[in-house]
């Protein structure tokens, strides 16, 4: 739904939000293991009991898992009896947010609980991610997330919007944060080219983690927050699955999706974008029109920690996690799936004037 059709429409905040630490291996730990501290969390922030939640959605994705209909098992860590309404999306969290949210627009629920997790750390993630890829002339062809990206990057510097040390500069300012919960943290050396132009510090770290977030409607939603983080405008777009159609130094459907969130209407103060690679953060601020007097990623971002089917819906739970503390009045967030930007999906939330 786009900001002008929801005006008018019941108000929808997140009221709470949790993430585990974002570790390079969880192979001691189950998914349920992982998850069940984060939901308890988010659960504890408000008070709510599992019972009381009116609709529960949950991403993930069975291509980590290697095997089918594995976020049933995560449903242990929620308690599915008595019976509860639930969905899945196979899909990064954030997507899952998004039919919480529609759900709660309907007036069938008036809280919803929103998880997801990922565990890349068993397999090669970079030879699964290939299997997003047209199956009939690309992926036959295996070239990985990496590689992709990589042709991202080297048609931003041959069109002069970036260059080698200012993508350093982006993977560098990524891991300086304050983040107690990311998996790198501090001074990171740039490293080796991984795929020329991008070296180690242009990349993702490669790890495991889950995150939560609780949604309400109304007068509900100030009763469980002092400062919720109104979802204002929500909506996600794609571009063709064909890379060779697309401009990579750009992103119309990151663009028309933060139009029709209504991210343009008045500017934000900060902005969490889901950009996995250092160059993709130079796609977004200028596909999001981001200035220079907007904090990018306060977080550290998906440079810092990129748990794989949560790293979207953590860049939401970050905003509004500003927002409850009174550090952001108007947030950006952003998530994507798919090589070079190819879904996105744009919210903007807002804390009630102080």
């Amino acid at each position: 739904m786009t900001s002008e059709a929801s005006r008018g429409a019941r108000e929808i905040a997140v009221v709470a939000f949790a993430q585990s630490d974002v570790l390079r291996s969880t192979a001691e730990q189950s998914e349920v293991e992982m998850l069940m501290p984060v939901l308890h969390d988010a659960l504890d922030q408000t008070g709510l009991k599992t019972a009381d939640i009116g609709f529960t959605c949950s991403g993930s994705s069975d291509y980590l898992a290697g095997r089918a209909f594995s976020f049933t098992l995560a449903l242990d860590g929620v308690g599915a009896w008595p019976p509860i309404s639930e969905s899945h999306v196979e899909m990064d969290g954030a997507w899952a947010l998004y039919e919480a949210w529609t759900k709660l627009l309907t007036g069938d629920a008036d809280t919803a609980l929103v998880y997801s997790y990922g565990k890349s750390s068993p397999g090669s993630l970079r030879d699964v991610l290939t299997r997003q890829l047209d199956p009939y002339y690309v992926a036959p062809l295996w070239p990985d997330s990496v590689a992709l990206a990589a042709l991202q990057a080297q048609a931003l510097i041959d069109a002069g919007d970036t260059d080698e040390p200012a993508l350093a500069g982006i993977g560098a300012r990524s891991r300086t944060v304050d983040n107690p919960r990311a998996q790198l943290k501090g001074p990171v050396p740039q490293g080796d080219y991984v795929v020329r132009p991008l070296r180690t510090g242009d990349c993702p770290p490669i790890g495991d983690g889950a995150a939560a977030v609780i949604l309400a409607a109304g007068e509900r939603a100030r009763d469980l927050c002092a400062r919720p983080a109104w979802i204002r405008g929500i909506d996600h777009r794609i571009e063709p699955h064909s890379l060779g159609v697309r401009d990579l130094t750009d992103s119309p459907s990151a663009r028309l999706a933060a139009e029709k969130a209504g991210a343009f209407e008045r500017p934000v103060d900060t902005a969490e974008l889901h950009a996995p690679f250092s160059a993709q953060e130079v796609v977004l601020r200028k596909a999001l029109r981001l200035d220079d007097d907007v904090r990018i990623n306060p977080s550290g971002g998906a440079l810092a920690a990129n748990p794989m089917m949560a790293a979207g819906l953590i860049r939401i739970g970050e905003a509004a996690a500003r927002i409850h503390r009174g550090e952001s009045d108007r947030a950006l967030a952003h998530a994507t799936s798919g090589p070079c930007l190819q879904q996105n999906l744009v919210a903007v939330l807002e804390g009630d004037p102080r």
